[in-house]
């Protein structure tokens, strides 16, 4: 009998053991079966988060989209032929971007463009020089938009190289008449010039201090006229903003420094102005329109359109 009761005693423990292992796994195999859930419902909240993502981007791009709706009307400008690259490029972008605007450009030179935004028949006036202080006084604002260099431009076949500033001044103020004056061959110079009221001629003889005493052979009211008569005329000589430039013509170096981007910003290439978008008071007064334009110009994609023609782009 104490036989049969320790027998008992044991299998009885080891059925206590069994029973407890069994709980044990029991146990760990409810832990995973939770886990999953939780890993589930961490992949819902991922879900989530990216569709949040997606709303607000179609949010913001219905925002542009209902912006460029928005803006409806016209803009136009009138002014410097010298700024007709630049005035068109930046037209055309405007209105790829706003559909339902339209930009409208004359080039009849920048005195007639300030006297057009003055008296207002024109919402900006295109000036490539800097306003005079009369023009300041009738309250027209002086929007600087780009920097431009003016190309000193002779007939391809001229030997002439390199002119210094006195040597430029000498020219057109009729004291040097030949090329071999100057290194060239033995040829009269051809003066050629803009017209009264070119903001190109206006900021050269500024420059120069040759106002009014200019002695051209020719003056020419565009600035393609101006490269096409230096073009076909031998020993002419002209000047055109630098954003024109072609292989028609021949660049001259001025006091060794070649009419470029990086010799104007070092100051080493002296013949350089200004672009102006003028405005009938400052930009804040103007139309939502016309503020909405000057806002594309200053930005970055306006400064690529700037330097895409050839301009040096301005900070804001």
């Amino acid at each position: 009998m104490k036989m049969n009761s320790k027998k008992i005693m044991a299998l009885m423990g080891s059925a206590m053991l069994a029973m407890g292992m069994l709980a044990g796994c029991g146990s760990s195999a409810g832990e995973t079966t939770t886990a999953a859930p939780a890993t589930t419902a961490g992949s819902v909240t991922t879900t989530g988060a990216q569709a949040d993502t997606s709303e607000a981007a179609g949010t913001s791009e219905a925002a542009g989209s209902e912006a460029a709706a928005d803006l409806s009307g016209s803009i136009s400008m009138v002014g410097s032929t010298s700024m007709e690259k630049f005035a068109n490029a930046l037209s055309e972008s405007f209105m790829e971007k706003y559909p339902n605007v339209t930009v409208t450009a004359e080039f009849v030179g920048s005195g007639a463009g300030v006297e057009a935004v003055s008296n207002g028949t024109a919402d900006i006036g295109n000036s490539s020089r800097n306003l005079k202080d009369e023009e300041k006084a009738s309250g027209v604002a002086e929007n600087i938009v780009a920097i431009d260099g003016i190309a000193v431009v002779i007939d391809p076949a001229n030997t002439v190289e390199d002119l210094t500033k006195q040597q430029l001044s000498d020219i057109y103020e009729g004291k040097v008449t030949n090329w071999k004056d100057v290194g060239g061959s033995d040829a009269p110079i051809v003066v050629v010039g803009r017209e009264s009221g070119s903001g190109t001629r206006s900021a050269f003889e500024e420059l120069l201090k040759l106002e009014d005493i200019c002695r051209y052979s020719n003056e020419l009211d565009s600035t393609g006229a101006v490269m096409a008569k230096v073009a076909s005329t031998p020993g002419a000589i002209g000047y055109v903003s630098l954003d024109v430039l072609d292989d028609s013509v021949k660049a001259l170096k001025l006091e060794g420094a070649e009419p470029t981007e990086e010799n104007i910003k070092a100051g080493s290439y002296f013949l350089s102005r200004p672009f102006v978008m003028a405005t009938k008071g400052e930009i804040s007064e103007q139309s939502d329109l016309v503020k909405a334009l000057f806002d594309y110009i200053y930005s970055d994609e306006g400064a690529e359109i700037v330097k895409s023609v050839g301009l040096i782009a301005v900070d804001k």
